[in-house]
């Protein structure tokens, strides 16, 4: 592996100075802290999810998130119907298969939207990344399980079979497009005892997406900017509590000297 050194904060900048709408359907229990995520690096979230108005909001977005933490059977008909509007539209359509592998319910819905609709960029843990590849591994409610594969390979191969970018999440964050792989060893332990982080994680990846047409660059360095940003926060931190506190304080603060002194990524 090479070290790569991202412009970050270039594209942070650009978020900042768009301010691009970022259209969500996503899990009930961590909409909160998504949509102030994406506000605190100053774009603009909207959470609409009912299938009569999702087409429309999908007109005023520059990028679509679609997590399935809470799956109900007709909010996946309304992604769908938000997907292929971001599709006719080219705007970039993200998919937290949040939870895949844990029932054959999730298994069914995160591939049918896979098949069905064009999903530009899939992120999950490890297994439930490994479960949409087709792999036999199971997932604990939404917690990632041990996964004993070549995981840079899964990525690889789910991103030229789907023709897409693959986030894989963890303790270093994998990004895989076609050609190329970025390993991200930014974040902190803290990120781990709180619940909705990459629900989080997601959204930020779909602000960096609304603004940056290579996609696994974006990936990569929403990774990175939530990753300096956890590691940031930790020291301030007494707990779970405080630190989500001090991780939104620490993305909107966030500067190039931050990013481009602790800035960890790799190329392979």
């Amino acid at each position: 592996m090479t070290e790569q050194n991202l412009n970050v904060f270039e594209l942070l900048t650009k978020v900042r100075t768009a301010q691009p709408v970022v259209h969500h359907l996503t899990n009930w229990v961590t909409i909160y802290d998504c949509a102030n995520v994406v506000k605190v690096l100053g774009a603009s979230p909207v959470m609409a999810h009912a299938p009569e108005e999702v087409a429309d909001m999908v007109q005023l977005a520059s990028s679509l998130v679609l997590n399935i933490g809470t799956l109900t059977v007709p909010m996946v008909e309304a992604m769908k119907v938000a997907a292929r509007a971001a599709n006719s539209r080219g705007i970039p359509v993200v998919l937290d298969v949040c939870g895949a592998g844990a029932t054959p319910l999730r298994d069914q819905k995160s591939l049918e939207l896979i098949d069905e609709v064009r999903i530009d960029i899939i992120k999950g843990n490890a297994s439930e990344v490994a479960r949409v590849s087709g792999e036999t591994v199971r997932t604990k409610g939404v917690d990632a399980s041990d996964v004993a594969l070549d995981l840079a390979q899964v990525a690889g191969n789910l991103a030229r079979s789907r023709r897409a970018t693959v986030v894989i999440t963890g303790k270093t964050d994998i990004v895989a497009d076609h050609d190329k792989l970025y390993y991200i060893s930014n974040g902190h332990p803290l990120m781990g005892r709180v619940v909705g982080t990459g629900c989080m994680a997601a959204s930020i990846i779909g602000t960096f997406a609304a603004i940056c047409s290579n996609l696994a660059e974006a990936a990569a360095a929403a990774l990175v900017t939530f990753g300096v940003a956890a590691e940031a926060a930790a020291p301030m931190s007494q707990g779970p509590a405080t630190f989500k506190e001090k991780l939104f304080d620490c993305l909107y603060n966030m500067d190039a000297a931050t990013l481009g002194r602790l800035q960890k990524v790799e190329t392979g």
